[in-house]
């Protein structure tokens, strides 16, 4: 929800923490309180990870009072339905239920120095991209932006109880097409950036989309501040519509010069996404034809070997053959890079776990 969408009718539906803290502000003053205690839950909520925060000594009276007649603000968003972890130890993937029953899922990825998660943004998926476990499974409903926020609380909780620090960089890659649920990921995204709570930086969130056009069009408008993600995965319209239908609605012309546009308005550069499968996308005339869409366009390819799902008989590019398409990448001037495979074990793959579950 945006900070203008009216506030559900049920006070145990009531999702303060995807509030921005200025909404929060807002519907506290029509009770009596302060901007002083908005602030100061949401500090609690989002940067303490408060489970309870009207014990906390940084709640005056008033806000305790009020936190006392209000239990449903602390009524969790997500529960933990399963959790597995990659036998590397770097790769820890989690299925969260929500309260209405629905099931999605969060990947939380430890690199050098650095940790990054995955979230979705949806429940299913409406896209319906042929070698993604999420899109086999069809489209259920949007997450809001409550359901958002909590699975990167959920990530952050889990790190700090490992010792491990805090969340670096977060992705819109999980579950889910976020375009397609704009309003409200834009809603949660403000909450995650204010320094006040996570304090993520709009420059290390990235969104991904299969090529929506209007949604980039309008982040260029809106000069959004988050880099953007660009699914491609075929050199053609042909090739490409085969992979992901949504190529059929947006043609690569109309969708490239999208990403041009929103290169210039943003001053950010454009990250390809290209999943690389044996003898389908991998060729040097692949590359050769990607090459020559991106010149003029500000980008960086990120080759993915394919994550293998049990609906897509495809199989991944062999590491000889990836590192020859990057090197006529580079050829043409294209900077990329060949993605580490992470999680196959805990079947990394969006929408993979869930999949798993039901079928169990």
């Amino acid at each position: 929800m945006s900070g203008s969408d009216s506030l559900p009718a049920t006070p145990s539906a009531m999702p303060w923490i995807g509030m921005p803290c200025a909404a929060l502000e807002s519907c506290m003053a029509t009770e009596g309180l302060s901007p002083t205690h908005a602030r100061t839950l949401f500090r609690l909520l989002h940067r303490e990870l408060d489970p309870r925060p009207q014990d906390s000594p940084a709640a005056l009276p008033p806000l305790r009072r009020w936190l006392a007649t209000r239990p449903w603000v602390q009524e969790p968003v997500i529960s933990v339905a399963s959790e597995v972890a990659s036998s590397d130890g770097l790769t820890r993937k989690f299925l969260l239920r929500l309260a209405d029953g629905q099931t999605v899922e969060t990947v939380l990825m430890g690199f050098t120095g650095r940790h990054t998660a995955c979230v979705s943004t949806q429940a299913g998926c409406a896209m319906g991209c042929v070698f993604c476990a999420t899109g086999q499974m069809g489209f259920v409903r949007n997450l809001t932006s409550a359901e958002i926020v909590a699975q990167v609380h959920h990530v952050q909780a889990a790190l700090r109880a490992s010792g491990q620090g805090e969340l670096r960089n977060l992705v819109l890659m999980g579950m889910g097409e976020p375009l397609n649920n704009y309003d409200t990921v834009m809603t949660a995204l403000e909450i995650l950036c204010d320094r006040r709570g996570v304090n993520l930086g709009p420059s290390r969130i990235t969104i991904s989309t299969v090529g929506v056009v209007p949604g980039i069009r309008r982040m260029a408008r809106e000069r959004c501040p988050y880099p953007l993600a660009v699914s491609l995965h075929g050199s053609t319209d042909e090739e490409r519509s085969a992979l992901i239908p949504a190529g059929r609605r947006w043609p690569l012309a109309e969708l490239l010069e999208a990403c041009r546009k929103y290169t210039v308005a943003t001053g950010h550069r454009i990250f390809v996404e290209w999943t690389l499968i044996d003898g389908c996308n991998d060729s040097a005339e692949h590359a050769v034809r990607l090459g020559a869409l991106l010149q003029g366009i500000p980008s960086h390819v990120n080759l993915i070997p394919l994550n293998p799902t049990d609906a897509f008989k495809g199989a991944a590019t062999g590491s000889s053959a990836a590192q020859a398409f990057q090197r006529v990448l580079r050829e043409a001037g294209i900077p990329s890079t060949l993605r580490q495979r992470r999680g196959i074990d805990v079947a990394a793959g969006c929408g993979q776990l869930r999949a798993e579950r039901i079928a169990a």
